[in-house]
């Protein structure tokens, strides 16, 4: 029996910085996991992760990550996508550096 089909989102690093993408519904990518576009359909999925390896000048590595709906939007499901959300751990610059609260 097949595994049920878990929410995903398409990320990548962006070509130029580096910086963690996800895709957004209207076809953007933004360094914001909140405002990709959470997909829920296998067959849906599958053809946005096409569209975002067909943007080799823009980004790299696109694949689909799981995700759930939260508040404000998809989160990340497991560790290492909240690593790569967050970025390093070693010490605070780049995206640490602009929270505040943790």
């Amino acid at each position: 029996m097949p595994r049920e089909f878990t929410p995903k989102v398409v990320t990548a690093n962006a070509l130029l910085e580096g910086d963690v993408v996800y895709l957004t519904a209207d076809d953007r990518w933004t360094r914001h996991l909140s405002e990709a576009e959470l997909i829920t359909d296998e067959a849906h999925a599958q053809l946005r992760l096409l569209h975002g390896e067909g943007q080799p000048d823009h980004v790299v590595g696109a694949y689909l990550a799981d995700a759930r709906q939260g508040l404000d939007g998809p989160e990340p499901v497991h560790f290492r996508e909240e690593f790569r959300r967050t970025g390093p751990s070693n010490y605070r610059h780049g995206k640490q550096a602009e929270t505040r609260d943790v």
